[in-house]
């Protein structure tokens, strides 16, 4: 029953009973944000939002702080996922000044607050030890947000002189050439210059109001834009006729070795080709990942070599860990009597060899499995790595060639329905090429201030955003080492299908002397290494004293 009301109340004013009465905040109590919210009284005024705390700094302890000094607003991102926030939500603006606070126990500096902007699948394995250069990552990168002590002033507002230059240096392929340490870099135009210059890609086809990358998983992106072709099958032969020219004139490019690799990105998988010197291979070599079993029957069936380098890898590993096992379960190191005479199942066990059942005389009773039936165990395995990085093929030598034709043949190469019904794949390139559209990735800059144990520190970052491929976020790092003093850090988001073209191919030992391909000389040697990160890619990149170390 409610209690009466008092003299000068509202007549409809009841006072609430007393398991709902605030109770004063104790110190070093931990309460509920969520019951706090609910039983606190509305908030007067505009300045709730002002008091709103940030929801990406030191979440350990937050709810002790959110009755303390007032947070900045940050917008919260769409359906409550803190891994697709904007990288500035991490960043405290440098209009506003804070009080120090104490010293907290957990790590709070920008990168770790940076961690649920890209979310690596697995946990990050320990930092390399520090080297002059960063393997080579033939993954495309969607994304890249450098992080340093000193300002990216230099990247602002390229003069149009500057940007003119950029471009007639990457037409040119001229190799710019820094110092080691840039005094003045906002003053520096050949740093500038050659900032614009690294930004350059080649695109095919060009449509500005479709996002052409990635292809993969695209669908939901690209549902509702403006696609004329889709029912109109004179003008998708058009539009196939032209992407076959362009696809032939890279091809041709790269046997010339006048482009370096290019990447073939449809809706279902992705194709990288490199030319012969590049990732320790002495010819051309195409990698296509994800695959699938008709995709592979599909190449057989058209003459095409290949192999599957992860494939073989697993089984290799599995294989040594089983026998040095048995080596570890028998005496003396080797294997017992029983296991020797015991012969290793084969695959002609499996093809129809029943001759043992005539020896007993139950042929006849016993039902021996069909030839469809042995043959669907025999490809068990390989339908289990469909759409997987350990179903890579790689394609070497004059196979190319005949990928080349299969592929502008192929039915599986332009989806059927669906928003991309009809369109041709994404070819991207380094260096220009017949039909082939120049684009520029987009850079800003943004300053503003990490908590660190004993304060803030005023933290610049540069954001690249777009397809970055291998040579880009090289020469992108060649320009930083020298404009930053030796030191930043690269938060890099990979687009993860293409991270099996890390794969490494078969070695041959051969060195091949530098084409006039269009790439830095440092960035040659980079990409001319044998690959060493396997189905994994890059995801911080880190530079201290002119030296490397990196995390995957």
């Amino acid at each position: 029953m409610a209690a009466p009301a008092q003299p000068g109340d509202s007549p409809g004013f009841k006072k609430p009973p007393a398991l709902l009465r605030l109770k004063r905040k104790r110190p070093g109590r931990r309460s509920d944000p969520a019951a706090e919210a609910a039983a606190a009284p509305a908030p007067r005024g505009p300045s709730a939002a002002a008091r709103r705390r940030n929801p990406f700094s030191s979440l350990d302890n937050a709810p002790q702080r959110a009755a303390t000094a007032p947070q900045p607003p940050a917008a919260a991102p769409a359906g409550g996922d803190p891994s697709a926030a904007p990288f500035w939500q991490f960043l405290e603006p440098d209009c506003e000044e804070k009080p120090p606070q104490r010293a907290e126990p957990e790590s709070s500096d920008i990168l770790s607050l940076s961690q649920d902007l890209h979310s690596p699948l697995a946990a990050p394995k320990a930092p390399s030890s520090p080297q002059e250069e960063f393997p080579a990552d033939w993954s495309i990168k969607t994304r890249v947000l450098f992080l340093s002590p000193q300002p990216f002033s230099w990247a602002e507002q390229l003069k149009a002189q500057e940007e003119a230059q950029g471009f007639a240096q990457h037409c040119r392929a001229a190799a710019p050439s820094l110092p080691r340490s840039v005094q003045e870099p906002r003053l520096s135009s050949e740093l500038r210059c050659a900032f614009q210059q690294s930004l350059v890609y080649w695109l095919h086809p060009s449509l500005p109001w479709l996002p052409l990358f990635p292809r993969l998983g695209a669908d939901r992106r690209m549902a509702g834009q403006a696609c004329p072709w889709a029912q109109d099958q004179a003008l998708q032969q058009v539009l196939m006729s032209d992407w076959s020219v362009s696809f032939t004139s890279l091809y041709n490019l790269l046997r010339a070795r006048l482009c370096p690799y290019f990447y073939v990105c449809a809706a279902q998988f992705s194709v990288l080709f490199r030319a012969a010197g590049l990732a320790g291979s002495a010819v051309p070599t195409a990698a296509i990942a994800p695959t699938t079993r008709g995709l592979r029957h599909a190449m057989s069936s058209e003459g095409i070599e290949f192999s599957l380098p992860l494939l073989e890898e697993s089984r290799t590993r599995k294989q040594k860990s089983s026998e040095e096992s048995l080596e570890t379960e028998s005496p003396g190191g080797g294997s017992s009597v029983e296991d020797a005479g015991e012969p290793a199942p084969s695959d002609d066990d499996d093809d129809g060899s029943f001759s043992w059942l005539e020896e007993m005389g139950v042929q006849d009773k016993v039902k021996k499995p069909d030839t469809f039936s042995i043959q669907l165990r025999k490809e068990k395995h390989e339908v289990q790595v469909d759409h997987r990085p350990e179903s890579l093929v790689l394609v070497r030598g004059s196979n190319t060639f005949t990928l080349l034709n299969f592929l502008i043949s192929c039915r599986s190469l332009v989806a059927v329905a669906g928003p991309q019904a009809g369109l041709p794949p994404t070819l991207l390139a380094p260096v220009a090429f017949r039909g082939g559209t120049m684009h520029t990735l987009k850079a800003r800059t943004l300053s503003g201030r990490a908590r660190l144990q004993g304060g803030f520190e005023d933290v610049f970052s540069l954001e690249v955003l777009g397809p970055v491929l291998p040579h880009s976020l090289h020469a992108l790092t060649l320009l930083l080492g020298p404009a930053q003093r030796g030191s930043f850090r690269a938060l890099l988001s990979p687009h993860e299908p293409s991270a099996a073209f890390n794969a490494a191919p078969p070695q041959e030992g051969l060195q091949q002397e530098l084409p006039p391909c269009g790439l830095h000389p440092k960035t040659w040697d980079q990409l001319s290494q044998s690959p060493t990160l396997g189905k994994s890619s890059l995801r911080l990149l880190e530079m201290k004293d002119y030296c490397y170390s990196w995390k995957v």
